[in-house]
């Protein structure tokens, strides 16, 4: 698929401050990280590649040809760049996995002709039921 250490590499990281609660502490910390990605100029990806990632996830991805993710979830700045990476790299294995075409498959011969002879015992059955013509 793709070289993951390679990748890691071309991510960029920008440290953001924090949204929501919090204390004295939160108006002098960027815990919260930024990802970015490249697509477009990737020297990792392929171009049959790169045109699957911006057709999979172009509601992720900006006109420039940026994928950005961003993890405020947890207080350490460290944590939250694992978990970011992490997702990214999920990201694209997903945009770049290709479901195999299925292949239908005959309906084999006995099958056929069980159905037929519920179809038929259960028409008998059902006619066993009316009221019986007396003309």
């Amino acid at each position: 698929m793709f070289n993951e250490e390679a990748i890691i590499k071309e991510f960029n990281f920008k440290g953001v401050r924090s949204s929501g609660a919090g204390g004295q502490h939160v108006n002098k910390v960027s815990s919260k990280i930024e990802l970015s990605f490249n697509v477009k100029d990737s020297l990792v990806l392929t171009n049959i590649q790169k045109q699957s990632i911006q057709y999979k996830l172009s509601n992720r991805i900006t006109k420039e040809g940026l994928l950005i993710l961003q993890c405020g979830e947890i207080r350490s700045q460290h944590r939250n760049k694992n978990i970011a990476t992490i997702r990214a790299i999920e990201l694209l294995k997903l945009a770049l996995y290709k479901e195999k075409k299925r292949i239908p498959t005959k309906i084999p011969k006995a099958v056929i002709i069980k159905r037929l002879k519920n179809k038929r015992a259960n028409k008998e059955r059902k006619a066993n039921r009316q009221k019986p013509n007396l003309d």
